[in-house]
């Protein structure tokens, strides 16, 4: 069973998730179709962020990923038991 803190966090996690997706599909599929005059535009980077920023982090995400893996099967080796 999940505690209010966890609720809390799970809630905060979901709604922050949910506000990049949007402002990032706002970024993308709207705002092309703006004049570049808008006063829209001014909440936006420019839009080589765009590409920029989801590579990077799919660049280090996959780089934790590969830590994690690494870490966990450096634990697990069974090293060989010696006889005597």
């Amino acid at each position: 069973m999940a505690t209010g803190l966890d609720r809390a966090a799970g809630m905060g996690m979901v709604l922050l998730g949910g506000l990049i997706f949007i402002y990032y599909s706002i970024w993308i599929i709207v705002l092309p179709f703006v004049e570049s005059g808008h006063i829209l535009h001014q909440f936006f980077l420019p839009r080589m962020y765009s590409v920029i920023i989801p590579v990077v982090a799919g660049v280090i995400l996959l780089g934790v990923i590969g830590v994690f893996i690494t870490v966990i099967m450096l634990k697990n080796t069974k090293k060989p038991k010696k006889s005597n």
